[in-house]
């Protein structure tokens, strides 16, 4: 009834531990999945390839949620494809990660009281080889636990030999076509890290600082600036003013003085100045300040540098030697003391840029550096997009990246380490300047005057080449042929600026227009149960190892499938990865029970008219649950397939077939048989369908029902078509009746194994042959001779009388429900007066009123529900 085929299977087993210990599984079965060669991909194959690359994590990183998270949706796409039948390839990596590497070492040597100037810059790079063989790559051994199925034969590092040649090759490529080149700009510059950091490695938040106001100038020729940082003024060289504003005419092009300096500096009229902010005036400053630096060229300013690297004064004069913020304070004081501060004000609160690697306050700083011209990268990047190329998930996300790539300034590209790809140029005795390819000697020696490029490239820049420098480009690999473009590329919607435009210039470029990857799925951002971002500093970060130590991988895993909705943030508690848990243990109970009751995959499955209509509505429900996973994993929608298939096994198979089906087994015969091939049936193929979520459990189960070598080599199931609604109307009558005297039976109170006499007319419906199966479910005796019904239930076209005489005590079920009904009335007349008071109405918040308005309707449901349970009471 499904499209199902079998391996050849060994012969099955009924035995299982009569509890599931994913301690015990996970690891073992791990390891014998990567011995048996399962995720190894076959360049040679005739099989469709399908592939992603694995977002590298930086070699000083371990597991946390947010990669669990992303790994496990990864995971599940390619052991779907796997099964499927593709080539599946899930390439893993690391990123070498410049800065976070080199700080991580650097604190190592200073703990041995010395520096990397200490050691020299040979010396220096082999101890960070040396650290990373020993330290990075912890995170591997975490995926593992996970349960990543990466081709791990194919790891890759962003600073391997192969990859270093890929750098090297598109460098000089991209230098060819003047598409890289060496500019002085203002870059943002980290003074603790000491290097330059990309825009998008700023991350902006509300400082507490102050805003000062100073006048410039002598006598009548005076004007009034305000600053956040005082301390730069020292490399005004000009005020500007817009060129409309009649309060400043008289002094543009005239020179005034600069306060604190024997300098006199001009006004200038710039459109960018906007006349109605502040007093219209702003000092230029441009050595320190993007903005400036651009009035400074309009102008034709000089640029004076007044900070060195540490962001310490060099200007000569009594500063000279402050910290920048200690300048700061000394300036303003300067400046009160000689009658210039027109206004201070403290706390302003304003956005500053920091580090994101250690937190510190940027400084603009005026330096040589490496840009790649983008403008007609990020034209190829943004018209993949709109013609169809690549496709973006979900779709309203693609605003977001057009509005990066549309808009994109030149990247700054070098970096001041020595942990990193060294710039491949070199500078000769005469101002020569030659960019050296991978397979050619550099000009000269030093000897001969010849000196290399000192800094490296930006690890963005050498991740942006992942798709491809991965699968061997520059060579023509077979991998690259196989597996390139890739398939999905899923990652953080918050990464779309660092990482994802970069692969599409890249790669666009590299590969001649074709795409890095079809489709970019991007997900959301792990967040706690209460929707807070986590962080170390709210106390709220979650080691996922913790919770797989205690629930096990499968519950992590499907607890965040289970969250996935495309480009939405994940909540997650552990109440929930518990849950999950629990949902691991019911599957595992649940085939143990059917094998312990004989069920089978052995032989061809009976004919639908061999079948129960119990057995025919499973088996419906089964293809459609096929369909319906199968879409959605096609749209991205992990959570949707995830919570389809846990309602399919727990609410329909493990609570409702299984349950349906124990009196079938007890009595045996070949309705009996029929059943058992049918539970089998559609236990093979739920656990094939869980098991890109849920890998560990679903193998351990699989192989034990199947005899089979591994769901994780097993085919996938297809819809074969078979549907019966009359089966599924049929039981759906028989769930509303077991449902509904369920219901009944909690009301009064009763036990659930507590036995009731009970007389069932079943005439004239299709829940005839279903009598012994409803008796069993609900606890219903057969009537005897004294039987009285006390209560009778109308469902689904079948009558179920009850006798509860002496089952329950009526006085006290009347005394406690009047007692539930007079609480639930004064509810509603409480809800009712306010509901109905004009003036609460007119000044209450909309929310206070819709909870209101939510208890008035839960009170009705309240009183309608105790009125019913009265009027069902036997009469005492």
């Amino acid at each position: 009834m499904t499209e199902n085929a079998q391996q050849q299977p060994t012969a099955p087993s009924t035995e299982l531990p009569t509890q599931y210990a994913p301690a015990d599984v996970e690891g073992p079965l791990y390891e014998r999945w990567v011995e048996r060669g399962y995720f190894a991909a076959d360049a040679k194959s005739d099989k469709p390839a399908y592939t992603i690359v694995i977002p590298p994590p930086n070699v000083t990183g371990s597991l946390h949620l947010g990669h669990a998270f992303q790994h496990t949706l990864m995971d599940a796409l390619t052991r779907r494809k796997r099964m499927q039948g593709f080539e599946s390839l899930w390439l893993p990596g690391m990123d070498h990660a410049g800065i976070a590497t080199q700080n991580k070492v650097e604190q190592q040597l200073a703990e041995e009281g010395k520096s990397r100037q200490d050691l020299g810059r040979e010396e220096f790079v082999e101890r960070v080889w040396q650290w990373k063989e020993e330290y990075g790559g912890k995170i591997l051994g975490q995926m593992r636990r996970l349960g990543d199925g990466v081709d791990w034969d194919r790891e890759r590092f962003t600073m391997d030999e192969g990859l270093s040649k890929a750098v090297q090759t598109i460098f000089k490529k991209l230098y060819e076509d003047e598409l890289i080149y060496r500019a002085e700009r203002i870059i943002n510059w980290c003074p603790r890290c000491l290097t330059a950091i990309s825009d998008i490695e700023v991350e902006y938040q509300e400082d507490d600082g102050e805003l000062v106001s100073i006048t410039y100038g002598e006598g009548e020729e005076t004007l009034v600036v305000a600053t956040t940082r005082a301390e730069t003024m020292l490399g005004d060289t000009a005020v500007a003013v817009h060129p409309d504003d009649e309060r400043y005419k008289h002094l543009v092009g005239k020179r005034i003085k600069l306060p604190l300096t024997d300098r006199t500096i001009p006004v200038v009229a710039d459109t960018h100045v906007d006349p109605e902010f502040g007093t219209g005036a702003v000092k230029v400053t441009p050595a320190h300040d993007p903005n400036d630096f651009a009035i400074g060229q309009r102008h034709g300013l000089e640029s004076i540098t007044v900070m060195d690297e540490r962001a310490v004064i060099t200007v000569h004069g009594p500063f000279a030697g402050l910290d920048r913020f200690e300048a700061r304070s000394a300036i303003v004081a300067a400046l009160r003391s000689q009658g210039r501060i027109v206004a201070e004000k403290r706390p302003y609160v304003h956005s500053v840029g920091h580090c994101s690697r250690c937190g510190t306050t940027i400084e603009p700083r005026l330096s040589m550096q490496w840009w790649v011209k983008v403008g007609p990268l990020a034209k190829a990047a943004g018209d993949a997009v709109r013609d169809g190329r690549v496709r973006i998930h979900p779709e309203d996300m693609s605003k977001r990246y057009f509005d990066w790539v549309d808009n994109m300034h030149d990247w700054c590209i070098s970096r001041q380490l020595w942990w990193g790809h060294r710039i491949p140029v070199w500078y000769g005795p005469d101002g020569e300047v030659v960019c050296v390819g991978p397979d050619e000697q550099p000009p000269g020696t030093e000897a001969e005057g010849w000196k290399q490029d000192t800094d490296v490239l930006d690890t963005w820049f050498s991740s942006g080449l992942w798709p491809f420098s991965t699968l061997g480009w520059p060579e023509q690999t077979a991998d690259l042929r196989k597996f390139y473009s890739t398939d999905v590329l899923l990652t953080g919607h918050d990464i779309i600026f660092f990482w994802v435009a970069r692969m599409m210039m890249f790669g666009l470029y590299a590969m001649d227009g074709e795409v890095p990857f079809r489709t970019i799925a991007l997900t959301g951002l792990v967040r706690d149960e209460r929707g807070k971002k986590m962080s170390k500093s709210f106390g709220n970060v979650v080691d996922p190892l913790d919770w797989m130590d205690k629930y096990g991988s499968d519950a992590v895993r499907f607890t965040l499938a289970r969250g996935a909705n495309p480009g939405t943030d994940v909540p997650i508690g552990e109440d929930w990865v518990q849950a999950s848990r629990n949902f691991a243990n019911k599957i595992w109970n649940a085939t143990r029970f059917a094998l312990m009751n004989g069920a089978t995959v052995q032989g061809p499955l009976p004919d639908p008219s061999e079948m129960s209509a119990t057995d025919r509505w499973i088996l419906s429900r089964l293809n459609k649950t096929v369909a319906e996973v199968d879409a959605f994993y096609d749209d991205f929608q992990f959570a949707k397939l995830s919570d389809a298939l846990y309602h399919f096994a727990w609410d329909e198979v493990f609570d409702w077939y299984v349950e349906l089906s124990k009196t079938t087994f007890q009595a045996g015969g070949r309705s009996a048989e029929v059943s058992q091939r049918v539970l089998g049936e559609v236990l093979d193929v739920t656990l094939k369908l869980l098991h890109p979520v849920v890998p560990f459990v679903t193998d351990t189960l699989w192989t034990t029902l199947t005899g089979g070598e591994s769901v994780v080599v097993a085919q996938w199931p297809s819809d074969s078509g078979f549907r019966d609604e009359a089966a599924e109307k049929e039981i759906e009558s028989l769930q509303s009746v077991i449902t509904e005297v369920r219901r009944f039976r909690a009301d009064q109170g009763l036990q659930p194994g507590q036995r009731v006499p009970a007389r069932l007319t079943l005439d004239g419906t299709a829940l005839a042959p279903h009598e012994a199966a409803i008796r069993q479910l609900l606890r219903l005796q057969p009537e005897g001779d004294a039987f009285a019904a006390t209560a009778t239930l109308p469902v689904a076209g079948a009558t179920v009388a009850l006798d509860l005489s002496g089952t329950i005590d009526v006085a006290a079920e009347r005394k406690r429900l009047a007692k539930d009904l007079a609480a639930a009335e004064k509810e509603k007349a409480q809800a009712t007066a306010k509901l109905g008071n004009e003036a609460f109405l007119a000044k209450a918040p909309d929310n206070v009123v819709d909870k209101i308005r939510g208890r008035l309707a839960k009170a009705d449901e309240d009183i309608a529900r105790i009125q019913a349970q009265l009027e069902r009471l036997p009469q005492a």
